[in-house]
């Protein structure tokens, strides 16, 4: 249970970190969309490890191979499955946590609830599972732009205490790829990576926060009460792995103002309603009100260091521990293009439910043209 997200564009991963693959399946594409594997290499490559010296050193091409789903390069609305083989296995650098806990990992969990698990490099917990949903989103980020004209973009805005404020109407991919630490500001990026490389050669590891934006986004996306546009957005980042936090609009940061100060005023723009602020960051009532969404993830450091900790065993006997194998001394570079994935699911999943609702009128008239 709980391996697949979404209502109506389904996606499914599937696989552990050092099993022969992963993958993920789609189920609910609408049929004859343009795709091949080459829509999503790129941002798988964006996610793969080995990028730059600042993640893990694990060498895995990530290519993906489109089995199902797909029929003279177009969609055939049955399920989309997708194979990525596992090729850097190591799996001897886990033989010690078969037996001890690693601290702020989920191998004590897994074990309380299912009795069992794979100890190669954390199995089903292991952030390579993410490369299926990076697949996955690809597919729905073609959608969302070919369809709808939403553009989504996300990017590092915080590594530890370096921190960088970025308009969400403006962040260019081209500025976020432009350094391998992915912040577009090129003076706060340099600062990052000088941070993450003294914390690698410490044996230690960092966290921060992720920022994203999705552009083009309609009025009328999102559902009442309990799946609010929102809420879904929260629920698919906070299960990333390393996940720790989300905030929307002004997030934590508006309980600091009062209503006067906060609230979006309307006004016209044309026929369009408009507000003239975005501290609601795009959403109101669960529902997008046409602006742009923007949103904030935080990320913990990643559990595994290398430092002597205290941990448990499985004979729970107290013992010590201390991390080997390879491991990405920051996760937020490679978790860019993952943040970016699952919004892409989320929206495309309510874009959906909104045809669904106006019983296809909204596709045939033009989404935009509501604002």
């Amino acid at each position: 249970m709980g391996n697949t997200f979404g209502h109506l564009f389904r996606v499914t991963t599937w696989g552990e970190s050092h099993g022969g693959a992963i993958g993920a399946v789609v189920d609910g594409c609408p049929p004859l969309l343009a795709l091949s594997e080459a829509d999503i290499q790129p941002e798988l490559d964006r996610r793969a490890p080995g990028q730059s010296h600042l993640v893990t050193q694990r060498k895995e091409s990530d290519t993906v191979r489109l089995l199902s789903g797909v029929f003279e390069g177009q969609t055939l609305g049955t399920p989309i499955s997708m194979l990525i083989p596992n090729q850097d296995q190591r799996s001897g650098d886990y033989s010690e946590i078969a037996e001890k806990y690693r601290p702020s990992h989920a191998d004590y969990t897994y074990d309380a609830k299912y009795g069992t698990r794979d100890p190669r490099g954390g199995g089903r917990t292991s952030a390579r599972e993410t490369a299926g949903r990076v697949a996955a989103g690809a597919i729905a980020k073609k959608l969302l732009r070919e369809r709808y004209g939403v553009e989504i973009v996300a990017w590092v805005a915080r590594v530890g205490a370096i921190g960088v404020e970025c308009d969400p109407e403006t962040v260019a991919l081209a500025d976020v790829e432009r350094t391998p630490i992915r912040c577009p500001d090129p003076d706060a990026a340099a600062r990052m990576i000088a941070l993450v490389e003294a914390t690698r050669k410490a044996g230690n590891s960092i966290g921060g926060v992720i920022g994203c934006a999705a552009r083009g986004c309609p009025p009328g996306w999102g559902e009442p009460v309990f799946d609010r546009l929102e809420a879904d957005l929260a629920k698919g980042m906070l299960s990333l792995p390393a996940t720790k936090g989300f905030e929307i609009g002004s997030g934590f940061g508006g309980t600091e103002l009062t209503g006067t100060e906060h609230n979006d005023e309307f006004y016209l723009d044309g026929d369009r309603v408009r507000t003239r602020t975005n501290r609601s960051g795009g959403v109101q009532g669960g529902i997008s009100n046409g602006e742009s969404i923007h949103f904030r993830v935080a990320f913990k450091p990643t559990a595994t260091i290398m430092h002597e900790q205290r941990t448990v065993s499985r004979s729970h006997e107290e013992t010590t521990l201390k991390g080997r194998g390879r491991h990405d001394p920051c996760v937020l570079p490679r978790a860019v293009p993952v943040v970016e994935a699952m919004a892409a699911l989320v929206l495309v999943d309510h874009a959906l439910r909104q045809e669904a609702l106006m019983g296809g009128r909204w596709a045939a008239v033009g989404q935009r043209s509501v604002r």
